[in-house]
């Protein structure tokens, strides 16, 4: 891959003050299976990485307990910078009021930066009786129910986002967990289930072959790519927000100087131009920020969705 000279704040931050990082392969732990959103937009980042630093990024796929088995893992490394997790925000707000007993907490991990963001798409198959919004919700409220919808597992994004639409439209459908947004998005293309929230990095291609119907899309505004479908707020439910946002931590003991010089890693990867077209091309936005702001924001997360958690009765383990 090209390197570009916004990666040379990475090689000059001030955090050289520890040891050089990287000086040895790097191992990030991806909490969800190989295929899937989290696992893509992953691999693409780590590429740029390695190259502009000489050592390998290795990816690791540690699934189960809706992303919590990788995390725990991570939890327990060594803070030197050579155990790193990449997943999505939302199981770290989340899990806490899904879960009791977990084998980490807050203070275990230690926030990098939100990485990116993408937001899910509602679909359906296409032997389906409705081709739009307007008519599932007319259909499931008539028939209470009898649909079904996959999600990556118990308390995951495409999981609490279909309890909030519930919420939101009164609807009764029936939840059919999966091991990840891979083995989830293929039961949806089987007909095995009749409507799933799909990240978009995953939907797009789909859509395309028209093997998925698209009903609308979970963000506050449309996707570029896909400008022709409109928001499910836009579609007949004011006020829905979700999406599925990716980020970076560290185990909790990592010292500041060197959560300093990873981030500026991950920055850098991001700025680099090819990274950004290869992502954008993929549904997913960049949005890295300081370390700080993204621990703000884990916590008006987990608030939301802790509310939603305990308003449905949802119970995961």
């Amino acid at each position: 891959m090209r390197l570009s000279r916004r990666f040379l704040p990475f090689l000059a931050t001030p955090a050289l003050a520890q040891a050089e990082w990287p000086a040895r392969p790097v191992t990030v732990v991806v909490p969800w299976p190989a295929g899937g959103s989290t696992d893509s937009l992953v691999r693409v980042i780590t590429q740029f990485m390695a190259a502009a630093s000489g050592q390998g990024f290795v990816v690791e796929n540690r699934t189960g307990a809706t992303g919590t088995v990788g995390h725990a893992y991570v939890a327990r490394a060594r803070g030197d910078g050579y155990t790193l997790l990449a997943g999505t925000n939302s199981t770290f707000a989340i899990a806490p009021h899904l879960m009791g007993g977990l084998p980490y907490d807050d203070a275990s991990l230690a926030p990098i930066s939100l990485l990116a963001t993408t937001p899910q798409m509602l679909v359906s198959h296409p032997g389906q009786p409705f081709s739009d919004f307007s008519g599932f919700l007319a259909f499931a409220r008539t028939n209470p129910g009898r649909l079904s919808f996959a999600s990556s597992g118990n308390g995951g994004t495409s999981h609490l986002a279909t309890e909030l639409l519930m919420q939101m439209a009164g609807l009764d459908m029936l939840h059919v967990p999966y091991r990840g947004g891979a083995p989830a998005a293929q039961a949806q293309l089987a007909g095995e289930v009749q409507v799933t929230f799909v990240d978009a990095i995953t939907a797009i291609p789909h859509l395309r072959a028209g093997t998925m119907r698209p009903l609308g899309v979970s963000s506050a505004a449309r996707t570029p790519l896909a400008p022709d479908v409109p928001t499910l707020a836009e579609a007949g439910l004011p006020g829905f927000e979700s999406s599925t946002d990716f980020a970076a931590f560290a185990p909790g003991d990592t010292p500041a100087p060197l959560i300093a010089r990873i981030f500026a890693g991950f920055a850098a990867a991001l700025a680099d131009s090819e990274v950004r077209e290869r992502l954008l091309g993929q549904g997913v936005t960049p949005i890295m920020g300081a370390t700080q702001d993204f621990r703000a924001y884990q916590m008006r997360e987990s608030a939301k969705w802790g509310a939603l958690i305990r308003a449905r009765n949802i119970r995961v383990g």
